[in-house]
């Protein structure tokens, strides 16, 4: 059954405004975008392949639009550098810009151009590592030919992307239904 734009259609997002949203719900997406990365970290698990920041960029935008899911993720790598050190400096730019399209990607799926979950995922994948790449060949940060490069650097986290796109439309539709009280949404 296809959804309506009325205004009695189930929401495709949930609205950041609310206090709720604000203060704990966006706030513990941000905490888990810093707090896994320095878990992972922490126990010595392999960062690159498990990508622990790109997570809540996502499901911020999959669940409260391309906004916030922007913030989340521009905001996340920043919050991390300043209280960890990492990610490195080098990469800085790259993830910022990386993290804040990942939610704004995932996002505007959803919530402009009502895309199932699913697909708003897979677009926001694909498209954060362009993102990525773009701003590393711009900066001029890779030093080594770009189909190493490549290989090196997309490779290792495919199998979590892989994930994002499987389980996060799952999570943010979960999160959506629970908040919203609806028994259906589209993901």
């Amino acid at each position: 059954m296809a959804q309506t734009h009325s205004t009695h259609a189930p929401a495709w997002t949930l609205p950041a405004r609310h206090p709720r949203a604000l203060t704990i719900q966006l706030g513990l997406l941000l905490a888990a975008a810093w707090a896994l990365p320095a878990a992972i970290h922490a126990l010595a698990l392999p960062v690159r392949q498990l990508l622990p920041m790109h997570w809540p960029a996502i499901l911020a935008g999959l669940v409260y639009g391309w906004r916030s899911g922007a913030i989340i993720g521009a905001a996340s790598p920043v919050l991390s550098y300043l209280m960890t050190g990492m990610p490195r400096p080098a990469v800085l730019p790259s993830m910022t810009f990386e993290l804040a399209a990942y939610g704004a990607i995932a996002g505007f799926m959803v919530q402009v151009l009502h895309r199932g979950r699913f697909e708003a995922a897979l677009a926001s994948v694909i498209g954060g590592r362009l993102v990525f790449l773009a701003v590393m060949v711009v900066t001029g940060a890779i030093t080594t030919a770009f189909p190493v490069y490549l290989q090196a650097a997309m490779l290792p986290g495919l199998p979590a992307a892989i994930a994002q796109v499987v389980l996060l439309p799952l999570l943010a539709n979960a999160w959506v239904k629970r908040e919203r009280g609806n028994s259906k949404l589209d993901i």
